[in-house]
């Protein structure tokens, strides 16, 4: 049966179909939901970790509830579990033991945490309810923005999560500063008729609920699996000579990107194999100055004509710390001129100009037409026979008239 409606919610991670006949089915698509964790331990039951399962709502709201309907539960279904005030409703996407890996890493303690309740697998009555509620969310979070700029509050409301039974809704707002919103509540009760809630998030968290696309072409980190945010600084580029560019450096967060992290550590531990120079190295020939280092491969770049990039010459990390140990004795050692090094170092830059035009294609393009071009039925004869190539259909296949 085809459907008449077809939507993927990747806020929460589900498909929803809606048939001719009015039926509605909702399935869970983990490949699109946000801040999937992968079960690695699926197929494996403990019995004590049996009724523990994780349950996720929208966005980056997740939660281990614990099953107490007595049904037979399995990830992938669509529960009806205890609110504050109510009830909502959310998708089961890890069961078993590694549910209790997912309380460790939240500092969950299952002897005195008090988790929260799954009562039933949700009904079709329950299931409608809550599609109601998301209908709602945009509209509701576009006149909430109405009415904060009404009143001159300095914030920016970026999301709303309705409860599964439709009586509350979560507002997440930004702000730079602390506001007072408690006019903006009642005017929300008074325009919505629901319970209110607001909850405070920053540009990174946006960022995790918005989502998109990165300059590396993959989805942001944000929104795929990270969930704590670490401090970034720009001493992290500088151990890895990133340009301090802010525009290269920061995200569409407006911050400072999160992978500049991801292997600060790594050159912080490489750097300690080089040495600190505080000026240029003495040789037989003259001063030679620190113009580059490469901090991965330990190779220090130096040049006889300070800031000068044109003649480079390479020395290992630990020729250099040789050749300072006896700068300090007061010897001056060799030339570092004429070896080997100094055509690695010519060659170990490569200029990207050129590199994105679309014509630097044409030659080996052309070349390989050509080929086929004068390449007859003789040559693919020959080339299936395991033979010469035939020189005769070649000739004919290249004589003009003069």
């Amino acid at each position: 049966m085809d459907t008449i409606d077809k939507k993927y919610d990747c806020s929460r991670g589900c498909e929803v179909d809606r048939f001719p006949n009015g039926e509605l089915k909702i399935s869970y698509k983990s490949g699109c939901c946000k801040l999937h964790s992968f079960d690695w331990m699926e197929g494996i039951s403990q019995e004590q970790y049996k009724d523990m399962f994780e349950v996720r709502f929208k966005n980056t709201h997740k939660g281990i509830y614990r099953n107490e309907s007595g049904q037979l539960l399995k990830k992938g279904d669509i529960v009806v579990v205890e609110a504050a005030n109510g009830h909502d409703i959310g998708i089961i996407t890890l069961e078993g033991p590694v549910v209790m890996r997912q309380m460790v890493h939240k500092h969950i303690d299952p002897k005195t945490y008090e988790f929260r309740k799954i009562y039933r697998k949700a009904k079709i009555l329950d299931i409608e309810r809550w599609q109601e509620a998301i209908a709602r969310e945009h509209q509701t979070m576009i006149r909430a923005r109405q009415l904060a700029a009404r009143l001159g509050l300095n914030m920016k409301i970026g999301d709303v999560e309705f409860q599964g039974d439709g009586t509350k809704a979560i507002f997440y707002y930004i702000a730079d500063e602390r506001v007072d919103f408690r006019q903006l509540i009642k005017d929300f009760a008074e325009e919505f008729h629901i319970r209110i809630e607001m909850k405070q998030i920053g540009a990174r968290q946006e960022a995790g609920l918005i989502g998109g696309i990165g300059v590396c072409g993959r989805t942001l980190c944000c929104s795929r699996y990270m969930t704590d945010f670490q401090s970034i600084t720009t001493q992290a580029a500088r151990c890895q000579d990133l340009s301090l560019n802010p525009q290269k450096l920061a995200g569409q967060c407006s911050k400072l990107k999160c992978c500049i992290n991801y292997e600060a550590s790594v050159y912080l531990d490489a750097a300690k194999s080089i040495p600190d120079l505080r000026g240029p190295i003495e040789l037989a020939d003259g001063p030679a100055y620190l113009m580059k280092t490469d901090t991965l491969r330990g190779l220090m770049y130096f040049s006889y004509e300070q800031g000068s990039m044109a003649k480079l010459h390479i020395l290992t990390a630990q020729q250099v710390k040789d050749i300072i140990a006896a700068n300090r004795k007061g010897v001056k050692p060799e030339s570092i001129q004429g070896g080997n090094n100094d055509k690695d170092a010519e060659t170990g830059f490569v200029s990207a100009v050129g590199d994105e035009s679309i014509s630097r294609f044409d030659s080996r393009g052309k070349k390989n037409g050509n080929h086929h071009k004068h390449s007859g039925k003789g040559d693919r004869r020959a080339n299936r026979s395991g033979g010469k190539k035939s020189e005769k259909g070649g000739d004919k296949k290249n004589e003009r008239p003069q």
